[in-house]
């Protein structure tokens, strides 16, 4: 291990963390949580409730087990080996749900939706797990000044591997009749994901002296210490709160598809491509400009696209082509919010806390954790309209938080 963060090991780190996001990339859509896996969950007969269950899981409620996996890492010198084991945790369950969709006929239905829950569930924990490790290696791991350019790049080349799969795995969709497409977009998943894992054997771990271990309840008391302390780290609480609700909410556009259309293989693979498309572009444009966004101003543009999307949904319920191009717009928010709330978290933290802020951070994003099981329920009993009007407004509100974020860059 090392104790010096140099030009060398920097680049070496740079590169590690680039491939890394190589492979991620071309795995994230066959692993897609926006779209195969709800589509596969509602193709599988789940409906609004058990969906907001499962978004619950992937989208929230993964970040409430940062809180517990947070104090256990940050009382860690070298958080290498946990991030490689998570990783490979994550593996295994995609290759395991990708076996029972191959069999899945022969499963009994509901065994075979709890077995997705659960599948999902490890996949999610463990990814919280390894996010506090990649985010702590990371930003003591990659120079300063190398950071913007790093999370640009990684978006550049994320992006365009994303486009890439986003081909293979809408022709794979539909060439192959459920559940044998998405069994094989899953154990491709998890092959890939196996080959993004090789670039953290590479990197080369500054050792950070871990000052004073704490237990858990020590380290649940100092939460609100950090928070009350720190201005900066309480308004980025609300933003991924309040703003971080349009991740959450992406889900049900496909649902609201499949209300108003029919949900074939070739409409979920145009929405993957259209939301790729999007991410693409406002990528290119973000690493054009690596050197000039400010994050703060990128949190503006994420909230115009965020509060507009359950509206724009509704006024085009009824346009099969149109309703498809919104989803353009989710590719952008997604893109920015992500590069945006990556950035800040690291700007507002240190090589001491950063493994702190990073469990508060996925432990306090409870709005996103709850809502969609909210939103399901409310989707049963209220409708889509009441819904997704409620959605925009609480995205609005990110409005005030935003303005008063003090960010450096």
């Amino acid at each position: 291990m090392n104790n010096i963060l140099t030009e060398k090991i920097s680049k070496i780190n740079f590169r590690a963390f680039i491939w890394h996001g190589i492979f991620l990339s071309l795995a994230s859509n066959f692993m897609d949580v926006h779209t195969i896996i709800p589509s596969m969950l509602i193709k599988a007969g789940g409906g609004a409730i058990l969906l907001g269950l499962l978004t619950t899981i992937m989208v929230g409620g993964s970040g409430l087990m940062q809180i517990i996996f947070a104090n256990f890492l940050s009382n860690k010198m070298h958080k290498k080996k946990p991030l490689i084991a998570a990783i490979s945790l994550r593996v295994i369950a995609l290759i395991v749900l990708a076996l029972l969709l191959f069999k899945s006929n022969a499963i009994n239905n509901n065994l075979f939706i709890l077995s997705i829950f659960i599948l999902i569930s490890i996949f999610s924990f463990s990814g919280s797990y390894a996010s506090i490790s990649y985010t702590d290696i990371m930003g003591k791991s990659i120079l300063d000044n190398k950071r913007k350019q790093f999370f640009s790049l990684k978006q550049v080349i994320s992006s365009i591997g994303i486009f890439a799969s986003a081909i293979i795995v809408r022709g794979l969709l539909k060439s192959f009749s459920y559940p044998d497409n998405y069994g094989i977009l899953l154990l491709t998943a998890g092959i890939l994901l196996f080959v993004a894992s090789l670039g953290f054997w590479k990197i080369k771990e500054i050792s950070i002296e871990v000052k004073k271990k704490r237990s858990f309840l020590e380290f649940f008391k100092m939460i609100p210490q950090e928070i009350s302390q720190n201005p900066n780290l309480k308004n980025y609480l609300f933003i991924i709160n309040f703003l971080g609700l349009g991740f959450s909410f992406i889900p049900f556009m496909i649902l609201f598809a499949k209300k108003n259309f029919e949900l074939s293989a070739a409409l979920i693979g145009n929405i993957l491509l259209f939301k790729i498309i999007g991410m693409l572009i406002t990528s290119l444009i973000l690493y054009k400009r690596s050197n000039h966004f400010e994050y703060k101003k990128l949190l503006y543009f994420s909230f115009v696209f965020g509060a507009s999307l359950p509206i724009l949904s509704l006024i085009f319920s009824n346009n099969y082509f149109v309703y498809q191009l919104i989803f353009v717009l989710s590719g952008v928010f997604i893109t920015a919010f992500g590069i945006a709330r990556n950035g800040i978290l690291v700007e507002i933290s240190n090589n001491e806390n950063r493994a702190i802020y990073a469990g508060i951070s996925g432990a306090g994003s409870i709005l996103p954790t709850i809502f969609p099981l909210i939103a399901g329920i409310l989707i049963s009993a209220c409708g889509y309209n009441i819904t997704f009007i409620i959605v925009s407004l609480i995205i609005v509100t990110s409005f005030v938080f935003i303005k008063k974020l003090n960010c450096r860059q």
